[in-house]
Formats: structure tokens, sequence, C-alpha cells
């Protein structure tokens, strides 16, 4: 049987994607090009955005609208396929039912390239079984400031962290290659700098020279492109007064010239429109349109006006249509890669049964279980009975004990951003602290609770319910007051226990864009709350719930433990339980430092040398709790540090050894960090970095010898011309436990000269 000829060669599947891409962008009007390079909110009128502006992508779909818009594009003059988008940040966030990890901060506590590449895999199999292409996923910012409202969303302060924990998320989405049918795009955002606010406030300024962004903000991202993540977001901020949408340098020289970057550009909500009623930069629409075309920007994400706009700009001259032509050429090839011309990847009924399958919870409670962080324990935990034969009481208490939205933090289903969702996900998907202590406790303990305070609640801005760009006004967060009655009531339960699990934390309303915050203390009732049930004198295991590090009270410091959970997802419960209870060992790292104070801003382990002093006068500068912290339900020790050779070459490796020995009863997972310091340096610079880090098992009343190799030729300095260098003299090396001075040995090795540095990057 002869197979009907395709009506149009780009319909021709037999023919190679770039004759196809040819054929249809020659048949395209102007119009048709310009609407490629939108995309908008599929919450509008779905008429309008499809067949009137006809837009390349939407965003925000809700299940039934994804089939509702691709019924559309049946009737459109080409029919386009549509490139479907969301922030599938941890998990399919708006799909009911869907496996929800945690949060990027949490699971950056377990330190497991493997394990997030595992989780992200799960996460593009439920994505692309819903009609879905492309996650705006993963956040390589650098959270230097904990008042930041999308700490959450981040994996740290450290950019070698950063980098491979992003590039294990890229693999996972993105699979063996677009033309699996279970990979989606990767989103490398938010570029660059977009983190380093003003006071902490969202998208403000970024206060960065070249020099600055080229040493910490840009690698993570280089390593993004290097692991062949296909789109970029880019930053809402502008650096030295010019918006990332407009920074022709940061996109085309850096980005595309010196990386090679060859994939698509996306802006992030509205920043072309930003530069007229915002940032103040451009006169008018068509202005702002031509400066985001020049910079070599391909979509365009919800600013509708850019329809008009770019054509007006065509027509007097101000853009070339070869312009536009370039941005749709890189659309349509990720959509011819990912097959849609084809009918490929449309939501179908059975290929939902993926999500939220048993194996993809398995993955996420490992997930969940890595990530927790123990900071303190005086040897109450693991709980024990502590009655002998009798059975034994916890008291569950705090605000975030029962909390499922909490819990599942921000990006995920009830946290504000879209409307079908409004009670979140499933309730009975989610095991909270409470939920997994009443399963995971022996039967005959009794499992009290009292929630003890409350946190606060938002209410409307005074200013108005929506911004100039449509978009909902954040709300006020105001916090609660103390309430005795709920405080009495949870003493009555800690004093009849034989321990208290308290759960304090913050909430919704104080993470996420726009959600910055002046302070870092815990909210409402909940300082009151951890300091009665402390004077209580049963022993009180802190268990925080949160987005970021939060400041803690005094009371903290008599607690018996402090468990650091973040936002752990749908299995976080049962992973806590788990916990406490001692059937599985605390293997995660702080992958952020908790400051004392907020006045102490910024506490990120690897600062830059040189200052007065090492105190404020009236305070530590020292963090509560350091970059690589996390403790074992063992004793862990590290000696004997020694180095195949103290003196390397230039491109050579330094390869070392040290010994980690497990000298208590119970088996450990450590985490070797290795940090190196240059000792000498021709411009200022930190005076340690982690350079590489590996996993280890270490059975109880045994000693393994660890292999660390640093590449010499990671060993740099941006020197004060901006170029990524190796400078040749005495280094450090640093092994140990977390990046304090206590937990590390060092040992002292060289790098042979030669006659003028190795330079690894160009400045532009």
């Amino acid at each position: 049987m002869t197979l009907p000829t395709p009506p149009h060669p780009y319909l021709d599947s037999g023919l190679s994607l770039q004759t196809r891409l040819e054929d249809l962008l020659s048949r395209m009007t102007l119009a048709e090009k310009v609407g490629q390079m939108l995309q908008l909110d599929a919450r509008g009128d779905l008429d309008d955005l499809v067949a009137g502006k006809l837009v390349g992508s939407l965003l925000h779909a809700s299940p039934e609208r994804i089939r509702d818009a691709e019924a559309l594009v049946a009737g459109t003059r080409l029919r386009i396929p549509l490139l479907m988008a969301d922030d599938c940040i941890h998990g399919h966030s708006f799909w009911p039912g869907a496996t929800i990890f945690p949060t990027q901060l949490a699971m950056a506590g377990s330190w497991d390239p493997t394990l997030l590449e595992r989780g992200a895999r799960v996460t593009a199999v439920e994505v692309a079984a819903t009609g879905l292409h492309w996650t705006f996923s993963p956040v390589l910012c650098i959270a230097r400031d904990p008042r930041w409202g999308r700490v959450d969303e981040t994996f740290g302060e450290d950019p070698f962290l950063i980098g491979e924990l992003g590039a294990a998320m890229i693999r996972g989405y993105q699979g063996q290659g677009l033309d699996d049918p279970t990979a989606v795009l990767a989103t490398a955002k938010h570029f660059a700098g977009y983190s380093e606010t003003q006071g902490g406030r969202d998208a403000s300024e970024a206060d960065l020279s070249p020099r600055k962004l080229r040493s910490w903000f840009l690698p993570p991202f280089e390593r993004a492109v290097d692991a062949g993540c296909r789109t970029f977001m880019l930053g809402y901020q502008s650096i030295d007064g010019v918006p990332i949408t407009a920074n022709s340098w940061l996109l085309n020289d850096v980005l595309k010239g010196e990386w090679g970057f060859t994939g698509t550009l996306v802006t992030d909500w509205d920043n072309v429109g930003r530069m007229v009623w915002e940032q103040k930069v451009c006169a008018d629409d068509v202005e702002a349109a031509t400066v985001a075309v020049n910079a070599g920007n391909d979509f365009v994400m919800t600013t509708p006006q850019f329809f008009d706009a770019a054509q007006e700009a065509v027509r007097q001259g101000r853009l070339l249509e070869h312009q536009i032509d370039d941005a749709v050429r890189r659309i349509l090839t990720l959509k011819f890669e990912l097959g849609l011309f084809d009918g490929a990847r449309r939501q179908d009924d059975a290929a939902l049964a993926v999500i939220g399958t048993e194996a993809h919870a398995a993955v996420n409670l490992e997930t969940a279980r890595r990530s927790l962080v123990l900071l303190r324990n005086d040897g109450t935990l693991p709980l024990d009975a502590p009655r002998g034969d009798a059975a034994s009481v916890i008291a569950v208490i705090g605000p975030n004990a029962d909390d499922q939205h909490a819990q599942l933090g921000d990006w995920a289903g009830a946290s504000g951003q879209i409307p079908w969702l409004p009670d979140g996900h499933p309730r009975h998907l989610t095991s909270t602290v409470l939920d997994g202590l009443r399963d995971q406790a022996p039967e005959d303990w009794t499992i009290t609770h009292a929630r003890g305070a409350d946190i606060g609640e938002e209410i409307l801005d005074p200013a108005g319910e929506v911004l100039q760009d449509g978009q909902p006004r954040p709300k006020i967060f105001i916090p609660a007051a103390r309430d005795q009655a709920l405080i009495d009531e949870a003493v009555e339960a800690a004093t009849q226990a034989d321990w208290a699990v308290v759960v304090l934390g913050d909430m919704v309303a104080l993470t996420g864009e726009h959600k910055s915050t002046a302070t870092l203390e815990l909210q409402g009732g909940q300082a009151a709350l951890l300091d009665a049930v402390v004077d209580t004198g049963t022993p009180v295991i802190l268990v925080l719930i949160q987005s970021k590090p939060s400041v803690l009270p005094p009371s903290a410091e008599r607690v018996a433990a402090i468990v650091e959970a973040f936002n752990p997802g749908m299995q976080g419960g049962r992973a806590i339980a788990e916990l406490l209870l001692g059937a599985i060992e605390p293997s995660g790292r702080l992958p952020i430092s908790f400051p004392r104070h907020a006045g102490q801003l910024p506490v990120y382990y690897n600062a830059v040398r040189g200052q007065h002093g090492d105190r404020y006068v009236d305070l530590t500068q020292e963090p509560l709790f350091a970059f690589g912290e996390g403790l074992s339900y063992t004793t862990l020790e590290y000696s004997n540090l020694r180095l195949e050779s103290d003196v390397v070459p230039l491109g050579g490796t330094v390869r070392a050894t040290v010994t980690v020995t497990n000298s208590g009863a119970r088996p450990a997972v450590e985490t070797v960090q290795a940090y190196v310091a240059d000792l000498v340096t021709s411009a200022t610079w930190a005076h340690r970095e982690l350079k590489a880090f590996t996993q280890v098992p270490v059975d109880a009343g045994t000693s393994v010898d660890v292999s660390i190799d640093v590449p010499v030729d990671a060993c740099t300095i941006v020197d004060a011309t901006g170029r990524r260098v190796v400078e040749p003299g005495a280094f450090a090396l640093l092994v140990g436990h977390s990046s304090k001075d206590a937990d590390l040995l060092t040992a002292t090795f060289g790098v042979t000269p030669q006659a003028s540095p190795t330079v690894l990057a160009e400045p532009s």
C-alpha cells in the first residue's frame, strides 16, 4: 500500500530536519514568525492566543487546556505545534497526583548528583506523559542572601556544587536526547546573577562587575552548556544598568560566543515589557522589541504586545526580518527534534498511568531521606524507649508538624501560581511529620499532637490586587500573635511525653517570587512556643521545615537535637520519622550556611580574603552552621591526608588519599569534601573553594582510604583583567567533613610555573 504524500515537505518525516525547517520557514508570514517567538499564559483567551497571536508556546496550561490548545492549533493555516512549558521545579508542580520531590535546596542537602539525576528522570517521565515538553528547571542561581524569597529554588551557595547538581538534573530531564519520548527540555536559569540582590529584594539591580560574574556566577551556567542544556532563561534584573534581556555581551559574546551555546533563549515573565513600564530603559514597546531581538532573545515570555511591536519594528527598518528568522529557526528546531510535527508527545490517557507510581514514590523517598541534615545531637537521637519495656510517648508539636503545604513548599499545587489546585495536591499523597511518626513508631508507642502556635497570614496589599503587567500583586504577610492557649496545650503535651518533636519553620506566604523577607527570625508564635516547650525539661528535637535558613531563638541552644529538612516533599514526613527512630542513617550536608543574625549577612563560606579583624565587636562573624556541615549517628575521624606528589604540573591532577575511620557502633555514608586555597594570588580571591567531593560508606568499627582527585585546571582564579587562569605557585588542599577550619586536614602542593599563566577563558 502506497502512503499518501504529505501536502508540504515540512510535514514529511522522511526528509531531513533542515529541509523541513527551511520549507516551513519559507511559507511563514512575518506575523506567523513573530507569533512563534511568543510564549504566553495559557490561562488567557486561548482563541486569541492561538488563532490571533499565532503563539509558539504556552505555559501554565491546566490539564484540560493542553488538549483545548492542541485542538485550536489544528485549525491554523500551518498547524505549527505548540511548545508546552511549565515550572516543574521539583516534580510536575501543578498536575494532580504527580510526584513532588523535595525542593532544590533540600535536594542539594544530599550532595548526590546521581540521585538528583534519577529524580529528574522521574519528573521528565511524568511531565512528558501529560503533553508538556519543557520544564523551567534547574535553577543555577547562587544563594548568598537568605532574605531573598527564592533561596528554596537554588542548590545553595557554592558554584561547584550547583554546577554538578544542575548538570545531573539536566541529564535526567533530557534523557537520551529529544527523540526520547520521555525527555523534556531542561532550562538553566536565571542567567545570570539574578540572585545577587540588594537587601535580598527580588529582581533588584545586581551589583556585579564582569570579574565578579566570571568568578562565581557564570561557572554553573557554563557547566550547563557542557551538559547539553537546550534552553536558558534570562534573569529579571539589570547588571551595571543593563537589563539582562538587553545584555548583548552576556548573551552573545559570552554564552553564544565563548561557550558555543547554540540552544534557545527565553525571557522571564514580561522581561521585554518591563524594560518599558518598570526599568524604564525603553520608550515604548517597539523599542523594547528591537532591543530584545538585537540582544539575541528567542522566546518572549508573557509580553503579548511584542506581537505587534516586533512587526512594526521590521516595518520601520529597526529590525531585519532575517533576525526574526534566526530566532524562529531555533524555536522550530526544538519542535522538529521533539517530534511535535509528527504527532508525538500529545496528552494520552493511557500514558498518564506513569504519574505517581510506586516506583517514582520510592525514588522520592530515597531523595527525602538523603536530603535530611542532622545539625545537632546530644545523643538523644535515634529515639529509643527510655522506660525499658514500657511504651513511649512522643509529642509532635508545631505549626509545620501536619502542614502538607509547608512541606511541599513553593511551586507545588497550592503555592499560588495556578488556580486549578486550590487545595493543593491530594492530601493522602503527602506524609507529614505527624503522619510519619504515627506510621513508623512502634505500635505500642503513643503519638500526641498539639499545634502550639500559628505562623501568620496574608492580606491584600492596599496598593491594589494586580501589578502593571497583570500579575497578581504579592500579598503582605502579617505574623500571628502569640497564642497562650495553644502554647499551654503544647506544654501539657510535652510534659506528658518522653520527647517533644517540635516542627517549626516558615510557610508558602514567606517564600517565592516577590516574597523576600526583611528578617530571618521564626515568625508568629514559634519562638515563644519553643521557649515554653524547652522549659518543660522534656528532651526537644527541633525539626525545621522551611524554605531557607532561619535565625533561631536562644532556646534552640538548649534542644537535644536539630534536624534541617527544608521542604522535604511528599515523602518527607516518613523520611523524618525514620531518621528520628534510627531506621535510617543521617547523611545530608548543608548546601548553604546559616547566619546567627541577619546583620551578619553575607556568611557564605567562600568569602574573599581581606578585612580588618575576623569578627564584629558585638557578634562573631562565624555562621551558626557552616556550608558542608552535617552529623551522623556515629563518630567519624579523618587522618593521614597524603598527596601522590606535592608538585604538580599545569594540566596535571592533584591526587590525594585520606583515611576515614568510623569508631562508633553504626554505619555511615560520609561526604568527603575537598577544598583548594591558592595561597598567594595576583588579585584578591576566596580563601578556599570546593573543588571535589565524594560519598563513601563506612561501616561501624572500620576505616576506609578515600581517593580525591582535583584537576589543576580547576585551581583557578579570575585575575584583575577578567581572565580565568591557573597561577603557578603554592596551594593548599583541605579535605574533611565540612568547610569549617576545625573539620579539615591540610596538605600543601605546588603548581610548577611556565612562561605565562594558562588562560582558560579570555574576557570579551
